[in-house]
């Protein structure tokens, strides 16, 4: 599994933990708003809305509090307007990076995300320098006993994935947009139990980076995704094991 896979992997982890668990919450509700507006309150008719809640559980934000940011937005008064802005740029050892926003002022967002960036050894582009270098995917994820992995991917391709990684008992699998769903619901009438599941944007070719470099990039990452209107952070970068370590051991 390259190193860019591991980061994301981390980076998960480390979004569940409790120090995060609040900030985290606040942002899957943004956008389980967002989705209402956008295809209304019913999850049987609205895919984005049974992404999100289904983003959320895998998250354990309790059913109460999706419920509740469900019925606040369908209720429209009072509501902030969210917009959403995707902001590129660049981090240290030329990584490109996408941000995913979700933004009630969007000067304070861009000047949020300009400083950050900025301070951490990165510079905000203008739209479309980098989004080129990423494409749209379904990415499942779980762990599970390396004897077992062999048969998950086996059944994962034979039910419409694109490519499936696999590390010891840790897994991702790929697939088109529009098959995230189908493939989910495969595997777990296979009673395999999934960790996450979402759309995603996932990079063509990666960035090789030396030990020094990584950390750097690593802490603007995490420094522009801790930003409140920063849904969700990707980038090229590909992560030596050693960088890795350290990141792990801060999370």
């Amino acid at each position: 599994m390259s190193g860019h896979s591991k980061w994301a992997q981390i980076k998960r982890k480390k979004g569940v933990t409790d120090s995060r668990r609040g900030q985290l919450f606040t942002k899957l509700a943004r956008e389980l708003t967002v989705a209402v507006h956008e295809g209304g309150p019913s999850p049987g008719s609205n895919y984005r809305l049974r992404l999100a809640m289904q983003k959320a559980k895998d998250n354990n934000m309790p059913m109460s509090n999706i419920e509740r940011a469900i019925k606040r937005a369908s209720g429209g008064d009072g509501q902030e307007a969210l917009e959403e802005i995707v902001y590129e740029g660049y981090g240290p050892g030329g990584v490109a990076i996408m941000l995913q926003t979700l933004t009630s002022n969007r000067k304070r967002t861009a000047s949020d995300v300009r400083t950050t960036l900025s301070r951490a050894g990165g510079n905000l582009g203008e739209s479309g320098c980098v989004s080129w270098k990423f494409e749209r995917k379904g990415v499942i994820t779980m762990e599970t006993e390396p004897e077992k992995a062999e048969q998950i991917l086996l059944l994962a391709i034979d039910v419409g994935a694109e490519d499936v990684k696999v590390e010891g008992g840790y897994i991702e699998i790929y697939t088109l947009p529009e098959g995230l769903e189908r493939v989910r619901r495969e595997l777990e009438a296979h009673e395999i139990g999934v960790d996450t599941a979402e759309l995603s944007m996932i990079p063509k070719s990666t960035v090789s980076l030396d030990v020094k470099t990584a950390s750097r990039a690593l802490r603007l990452l995490d420094a522009v995704e801790e930003l409140p209107d920063v849904q969700r952070v990707y980038a090229n970068a590909d992560f030596p094991e050693e960088a890795l370590e350290q990141y792990r051991n801060e999370a």
